[in-house]
């Protein structure tokens, strides 16, 4: 493995990483279908579904800065946020009797579709 020193920015579901030297991207992983995993004290991975044998490995300045990036990186994803979405539409109905999305234009329809929606 080879290690390199990289910074890094998340911006909603993609993961940019730059050289120290640099202000443009020198590429991105988009946030989806991956495995975030704790390695030691201060590492994290990132592994796809589609390549688990290829690892991404992300060394923190403490345990404390990797726990955090590997929640804010969980939390990342369009799947995560799609879940909490309905978590939160169902909550509000529950709790107002109306639908916070109807206002929107979104039917009673697309909301059966995205809490059964399997993958």
């Amino acid at each position: 493995a080879v290690l390199k020193k990289r910074l890094v920015k998340l911006v909603v579901n993609f993961l940019f990483y730059f050289r120290t030297d640099e202000a443009e991207p020198i590429g991105a992983l988009l946030l989806e279908h991956c495995r975030i995993t704790k390695e030691e004290e201060n590492v994290f991975s990132i592994s796809f579904i589609e390549e688990p044998e290829r690892k991404y490995c992300f060394e923190c300045d403490s345990e404390q800065q990797c726990q955090e990036w590997i929640e804010a990186l969980k939390r990342a994803s369009y799947e995560f946020m799609r879940r909490s979405l309905i978590f939160y539409r169902n909550e509000i109905q529950k709790m107002t009797g109306k639908d916070p999305l109807e206002q929107y234009g979104i039917s009673e329809e697309a909301r059966f579709q995205l809490g059964t929606h399997k993958q």
